[in-house]
């Protein structure tokens, strides 16, 4: 099936951001054979709804929009190393939803502290896109790896 130009994610973005990588993949990990694209950012719908339920000054609490979830990326500062312990948990209602839990692993630059994260991504899909995302971590964890020594 061929798809079309506006699905596909444009590649010179700097959400491609090589430092989330292993998050990328892990969510493709979870979502295969329910989501059309090659990349995380193929599989995420133009209009997409995301939201976070941790604080932290400055950070939105919803990001509306694949385009203003990349730009976000775009500046994603932490280097991620690797990511696991993928759990995949798929509903049995109309509603498409697929939860992942899963961690992360890496550092912070401006620390050089390690940085490990437990996540739980709660994913609702529509016409083989991510539409909804409500995302919850492990906050005490960036904390953690952004404070200084």
């Amino acid at each position: 099936m061929k798809r079309k130009s506006a699905e596909i994610a444009n590649r010179n973005h700097p959400g491609f951001n090589k430092n989330a990588e292993p998050f990328f993949s892990i969510i493709m990990e979870g979502l295969k054979g329910e989501v059309d694209g090659d990349h995380f950012w193929d599989a995420v719908a133009e209009n997409a709804v995301f939201e976070f339920t941790y604080k932290f000054p400055g950070f939105a609490r919803k990001i509306k929009g694949r385009k203003a979830y990349m730009d976000w990326f775009g500046n994603y500062t932490m280097e991620l190393e690797s990511a696991d312990h993928l759990r995949v948990y798929r509903s049995s209602d109309p509603s498409n939803t697929i939860i992942l839990e899963y961690e992360v692993h890496g550092k912070a630059p401006s620390t050089g502290k390690a940085y490990d994260n437990c996540f739980c991504s709660i994913i609702t899909l529509a016409e083989r896109k991510i539409m909804h995302w409500r995302d919850y971590m492990d906050s005490l964890a960036v904390v953690d790896a952004l404070q200084a020594v």
